[in-house]
């Protein structure tokens, strides 16, 4: 055991499998096993994909429990919730974690006897304001309240970057202790290749935050095909649809990473990202960046990539067909994002971590979410 991890062993985490909260579970979790911390891997949302399990299976450190239970953006997800919290406290009970650590937010009102955090991916509230430009209607209000008291009643709130965590605070209040760990990723698979003309994006094509739909629609002025990956079935139900990209289905890593590899340009004009680790994985793989222009992703990527607005049409196809017509410029940007892409490490995730690890258990005594768990049980709903 190292001296720096004082005595932690075990962390209790909840993860989801269907996106990139997945791939950033498994990236802390290697991380933390080269501590020798085992990581119970707590997963809801959906049964695990043949690929998922093996990518698990290459973590010796980490334990799978693995359930069928909704998560809490899902339509009616209530009861399913109350019960994945049975199972979860029951989990603490087996486990006994040194930290439980949060993906999600409901579970941090829990009567937890162990250190909780919350990290905040990303939310319905911010996620409703960002696309479709009003606020949430009231038909969220039961989720308006479960994830406020999860948020105030887990001991530390954390988020991938500024903009999320202000995100949090501006819809659920200020939170007593909180703070900013960025994702990481293993630039081992994501190398640069000799790269093709052509324009690439990845991630869930049925969300409309990635907005792949503006891409759709200026693909056509292109000299160059722009490729899209990724699931496009929505977990309600439906497909989407688009016209003029080419789409190459749901892509295990390998395959993501060649298609990474080759493509010369990496485009998501999003309207909402609250990190985003396909972009990190992008530049790694030295794509040229053409991304929303949303606050999170000025802070990930400042002057390592080219930004548009998410809702101009005009923008996005003048500067893709600026970047596929000048090579130099590609060079010179994809350089840029690659540079800055190395500096987000899982070294440096597990650092943040770690730390935040350290104060939980150094101030375990005094669980500033006592007292607001005990609220939530007051105030919330039936």
């Amino acid at each position: 055991m190292r001296e720096d991890t004082l005595g932690i062993e075990r962390i209790l985490m909840t993860t989801d499998t269907l996106g990139g909260i997945w791939t950033y579970a498994l990236e802390l979790a290697g991380a933390l096993s080269r501590y020798q911390i085992q990581v119970a891997l707590a997963t809801m949302g959906g049964p695990l994909s043949a690929s998922q399990r093996a990518e698990v299976r290459d973590l010796p450190a980490v334990m799978v429990f693995e359930s069928p239970f909704k998560l809490e953006w899902m339509a009616d997800p209530w009861q399913d919730i109350s019960r994945a919290g049975l199972w979860l406290l029951e989990l603490e009970e087996v486990t006994r974690p040194d930290v439980v650590h949060l993906n999600s937010y409901s579970y941090g009102a829990l009567p937890w006897q162990t250190p909780t955090l919350v990290v905040g991916h990303s939310c319905v509230l911010s996620w409703w304001e960002a696309v479709k430009g009003e606020p949430a209607p009231d038909t969220w209000q039961r989720y308006r309240q479960e994830v406020a008291c999860g948020l105030h009643g887990a001991d530390l709130v954390l988020a991938p970057t500024r903009a999320m965590l202000s995100a949090l605070e501006r819809h659920y209040g200020h939170f007593n202790r909180s703070g900013v760990v960025p994702n990481g990723r293993d630039s081992g698979l994501f190398q640069p290749a000799a790269k093709a003309p052509f324009v690439l994006a990845m991630g869930r094509l049925w969300d409309e935050a990635k907005n792949v739909a503006l891409l759709d629609e200026v693909a056509p002025s292109l000299t160059w095909p722009v490729y899209i990956a990724g699931e496009d079935h929505h977990p309600a139900g439906g497909k989407v649809r688009y016209r003029a990209v080419k789409s190459l289905g749901r892509l295990e890593a390998l395959a993501a990473a060649h298609w990474l590899a080759r493509a010369a340009v990496y485009a998501l004009p999003a309207r909402y990202e609250p990190f985003g680790l396909s972009i990190l994985e992008a530049a790694l793989a030295g794509c040229a960046l053409v991304l929303g222009d949303i606050p999170s992703l000025r802070e990930v990527w400042d002057d390592a990539a080219m930004f548009v607005p998410s809702d101009d049409t005009a923008a996005l196809a003048v500067t893709l067909r600026a970047v596929t017509q000048d090579a130099a410029r590609r060079v010179e940007f994809a350089a840029r994002a690659r540079a800055r892409a190395l500096q987000l490490t899982p070294q440096r995730m597990l650092a943040g971590y770690l730390t935040a690890y350290r104060e939980l258990l150094s101030t375990g005594q005094e669980r500033a979410g006592a007292i607001a768990r005990e609220r939530c049980v007051q105030i919330g709903p039936a």
